[in-house]
C-alpha cells in the first residue's frame, strides 16, 4: 500500500528526549505529509455521487415528514383511541410530543451534515449542485450557507493552530510542566473557582445558544476579530470582498425561512411553529455544538503553535466517537465516527468515508485517537478536563482545574519534521509566525 514506505522511514527517525515523562504521559509528535495520508486513502473513495447524495436527502426528508404527520394527526390515530383519563391523556400527549421533538432535531441535524457536505463540495461532482443544494437545507435550518462555509474551511485549513483555528479558542495560562504540586492544584482551583455548578451553567448556555451566538456575535469564535464580527455581516473580517454577494445570498435564505415560520404562526398559531419547528431547531443546534465540541476538545488532543502546526499534523487535531448506537452512523451519517478521515479529505462523501477511516486507521496505528467512551460522559469529562492550555509553548494539551495535562509532547528529529510540513502539492504548509498574527 502506498506510503508505507514513508511511515516506516518517519517511525525510524523517533527520538525520545524526556525521559522524565511517564510512558503513558508521552505523546509522538506525528509528522506525516498530506501525501502520505492521502495516498493510503482507496481512490474510489474520493468519487462523488450526487444522485447517492440526494438518496440521503430524501430519506431524512421522508421521515421529517413522517414525524410531522404523526404528531399533527396523534389525536385521531391514537389519543382519541386511549379510554385513560384526562391526566393521564395530557401526560401521553406531553410524552409523544417531546418525542417528536427529540428525533425532528435528530434528523435535522442529518439534513445539517448533508448541507455541511456541500459546503465542502463532498456532496456532487457540480460545484452548483452543491452550492444549491447546500443552501437551500442550511436556509431550512436558519444557516447562512455561504457565510458558515467559508468561516468553516477556516477552521479546516487551522485545525489545531492554537491562534488560527476558528473553533473554541483556547484559553491560555503560564504553568509549566506536566507534574504540578498539590498545593499548586488547589490554588489553581480556587483562582479558576473550579465548581461543577458553574460547569453546569456554562454548558447550558452553551448547548441552548451557542451556535446562533456564533454565527450573529462571533461568541466561542476567533477572539481577535474586530468588534461586530458576525457571519450575516458581508464587512466582516471572515470575509473577503467578493464574498459579499454569497453573504447576502445567505442572508437572504434565512430571511426568506423566517418569513415562512412567521406566515405559518400568522396562519396556524405560534404554538404549532414553536413544537413543529422552532423546539427541534434548538435540538439541532444542540447537537451540532455537542458533536463539534467534542470532535476537537479531548484531553487527548494536542495543539500547535505556528512554529510547529503543518496541515497534516492539524488534520490529526481531531477524534472519531460513537454517536448514541446506530444514531451516529445512520441518522448523523457517521460525521461523528469519520471526523478524522473528513479533516484529511473533506471532499470525500460521508458514504465513502467509512472505508477511508479503516485504511487511515490502519497507518496511523496510535497517531488515530478514537474513542468508545459514552459521548456524553466525554462530554462532561471535556468540559471539566479541558480548561486552558500553556503559555508560549509550541504543542501543548489541555490542562485541567488543577493545571494538569494529562500528556506531554516528544518530538521526532527535524528532518521528519521538515518533510511534514510539505503537502502532496510540494508547498509548505509551516507558515512564520508574524503572517499568522
Amino acid at each position: 500500500m502506498k506510503g508505507i514506505e514513508e511511515k516506516a522511514e518517519v517511525a525510524r527517525h523517533v527520538v525520545v528526549e524526556a525521559k522524565e515523562i511517564a510512558e503513558g504521559q508521552k505523546f509522538i509528535v506525528p509528522n506525516y505529509t498530506v501525501k502520505q495520508l492521502l495516498d493510503v486513502i482507496p481512490a474510489h473513495c474520493f468519487h462523488r455521487s450526487g444522485f447517492r447524495s440526494s438518496l440521503y436527502v430524501l430519506q431524512d426528508v421522508a421521515v421529517l415528514a413522517a414525524c410531522a404527520y404523526c404528531a399533527l394527526h396523534m389525536d385521531s390515530l391514537l389519543l382519541n383511541k386511549l379510554n385513560i383519563s384526562d391526566v393521564a391523556l395530557t401526560a401521553v400527549r406531553v410524552i409523544l410530543w417531546t418525542g417528536y421533538t427529540f428525533a425532528a432535531g435528530l434528523f435535522g441535524t442529518g439534513l445539517w451534515v448533508i448541507g455541511h457536505e456541500c459546503g465542502h463540495q463532498a456532496f456532487s461532482s457540480s460545484k452548483t449542485v452543491n452550492n444549491v443544494m447546500g443552501w437551500i437545507l442550511h436556509s431550512a435550518l436558519l444557516v447562512p450557507y455561504h457565510a458558515w462555509r467559508i468561516s468553516h474551511g477556516r477552521h479546516h485549513a487551522a485545525t489545531g493552530h492554537l491562534t488560527r483555528d476558528e473553533v473554541f479558542p483556547k484559553e491560555e495560562a503560564e504553568i509549566l510542566g506536566v507534574n504540578v504540586s498539590a498545593m499548586r492544584q488547589r490554588e489553581l482551583r480556587e483562582a479558576i473557582e473550579e465548581s461543577p455548578l458553574a460547569t453546569l451553567i456554562d454548558v447550558t448556555m452553551q448547548q441552548l445558544l451557542g451556535f446562533p451566538a456564533y454565527l450573529i456575535l462571533n461568541t466561542s469564535g476567533q477572539r481577535h476579530y474586530s468588534k461586530g464580527t458576525s457571519h450575516f455581516n458581508p464587512d466582516s473580517v471572515i470575509f473577503k470582498p467578493q464574498h459579499k454577494w454569497q453573504i447576502l445570498a445567505s442572508n437572504l435564505g434565512v430571511l426568506l425561512n423566517l418569513a415562512t415560520l412567521a406566515f405559518w404562526a400568522h396562519k396556524r398559531s405560534f404554538a404549532e411553529v414553536l413544537v413543529m419547528y422552532l423546539i427541534p431547531y434548538l435540538w439541532v443546534n444542540h447537537w451540532l455544538v455537542f458533536i463539534t465540541y467534542l470532535q476537537h476538545t479531548d484531553p487527548h488532543l494536542p495543539h500547535y503553535s505556528a512554529n510547529k502546526w503543518t496541515f497534516a499534523r492539524g488534520a490529526l487535531c481531531t477524534i472519531d466517537r460513537n454517536f448514541m448506537g446506530p444514531i451516529g452512523p445512520y441518522v448523523f451519517h457517521g460525521i461523528c465516527e469519520t471526523h478524522v478521515a473528513h479533516h484529511i479529505s473533506s471532499k470525500i462523501p460521508h458514504y465513502n468515508a467509512w472505508e477511508a477511516t479503516k485504511a487511515l486507521k490502519t497507518f496511523l496505528g496510535p497517531h488515530y485517537i478514537s474513542s468508545t467512551e459514552n459521548m456524553f460522559t466525554s462530554f462532561w469529562k471535556s468540559n471539566r478536563e479541558c480548561i486552558f492550555v500553556e503559555e508560549d509553548e509550541d504543542i501543548v494539551f489541555y490542562k485541567n482545574y488543577a493545571g494538569v495535562a494529562k500528556f506531554a509532547p516528544v518530538e521526532e528529529d527535524e528532518s521528519s519534521e521538515r518533510r511534514a510540513s510539505v503537502s502532496d502539492s510540494g508547498i509548505e504548509m509551516i507558515e512564520p509566525k508574524e503572517r499568522l498574527c
